[in-house]
This record gives structure tokens, C-alpha cells and sequence, in this order.
């Protein structure tokens, strides 16, 4: 007999809420889900008693302090087609993929221990590149960012291209998201 999953669902879009119920009741019953319109209400429960957390990027982002202790049981609904290619928690779930990619996607977040395995992702970057994407992340340009740490504009190209390659992320977005839930800077230090 499987466990029960109690399951917290941060969304402000109801119709994305009703869709993700449907799913996880029809494919991974047994199931206690809670829905939270917004992070405010879900913090007046006693939130640590959940398996699981799916939200949205701005939620999980705004409200990092949450769900960083928390990241191997979250999962993330992103509107983007290009999901992450690394090896990033929390889980991502693109809301515009097919059925079939959506149930694999949770499946494998359900299957997952929830208890935070060690991550090693800041140990490939050595200091030089964590300084680096410090500055990407804050929104600094290539020459900004030269300046700053006291190197050339090709050495900086360097670092950019090294830390895409270890951690397989290309876009700044995708670099904010793993550099605030890696803890390598605060979601409050970014400028919007």
C-alpha cells in the first residue's frame, strides 16, 4: 500500500491548479492536496507538514527563503518550452509540454527521495567564476564586469563560457534561478 503524498499547490491560476489536481489524482493517487491561491494563505498553514510544493518561478523566487531548505521537494511550473538541461532541483514542470512529458516530469519528482542529497554544484565553479555569475546575475555587462574584478574583457568571455558549460545553463534567467537557490547570491541582491 503506497503513502499517502500531501501535496501543497501555490498557484495564483486556478485553471493551472484545477489541471495539476486532475493530473495527480488520476496518475499518483493516494494524494492529500492542499491549494493556496497565493503564498500569503499557504503561510498561515503548518507548511512543513507537506511531501511536495509546486508553485511558479516568481513564487518560488520571491518567497526563496521557503522553499530553498525545501528545493528536493519542490517543483516548479515554468511557461518557457526550453526546460532546464542541468541538473538543477527544484524540479521543473513546463506548463506547455504534452501530457505524457508532464506525468514523466512528476513521476520522476515523486520518485525521488525527498531527503536533499549533496549538492555539487557550487564546487565546480571555481572562486574566480562564482564572482562571475555574482556580476551576471546582478545584471553587470561583460565590460562592467572586467572592470570590477580587474580582468580582461576575454578572460570574463572565459568565465562566461566555462560556467555555461559546467552547469548547462545558457540563458541569465536560468543562471539567476541556480545561482539564488544554490545560495551564491540573494534573491534580494538582484535588481528587477
Amino acid at each position: 500500500m503506497q503513502r499517502t503524498k500531501h501535496i501543497a499547490i501555490i498557484l495564483s491560476d486556478t485553471l493551472q491548479s484545477t489541471g495539476l489536481q486532475s493530473l495527480i489524482m488520476d496518475y499518483f493517487h493516494p494524494a492529500d492536496i492542499s491549494y493556496y491561491p497565493d503564498f500569503t494563505l499557504f503561510s498561515k498553514v503548518a507548511s512543513d507538514h507537506f511531501d511536495y510544493y509546486f508553485t511558479d518561478a516568481e513564487t518560488f523566487t520571491i518567497n526563496a527563503d521557503f522553499f530553498l531548505p525545501r528545493k528536493m521537494k519542490a517543483c516548479v511550473l515554468i511557461h518557457g518550452k526550453e526546460i532546464p538541461s542541468h541538473s538543477l532541483t527544484p524540479y521543473y514542470i513546463g506548463i506547455h509540454a504534452a501530457q505524457e512529458t508532464i506525468i514523466e516530469q512528476m513521476q520522476h519528482l515523486f520518485s525521488v527521495d525527498s531527503n536533499p542529497l549533496p549538492h555539487e554544484g557550487n564546487k565546480e565553479l571555481s572562486a574566480r567564476e562564482t564572482d562571475v555569475l555574482q556580476l551576471i546575475v546582478k545584471g553587470s555587462t561583460n565590460k562592467e564586469i572586467a572592470d570590477k574584478l580587474n580582468i580582461s574583457l576575454n578572460t570574463v568571455l572565459s568565465h562566461r563560457k566555462n560556467i555555461t558549460a559546467k552547469l548547462g545553463i545558457k540563458t541569465v534567467s536560468g543562471l539567476t534561478f541556480y545561482a539564488i537557490m544554490n545560495g551564491v547570491i540573494a534573491a534580494d541582491d538582484i535588481e528587477l
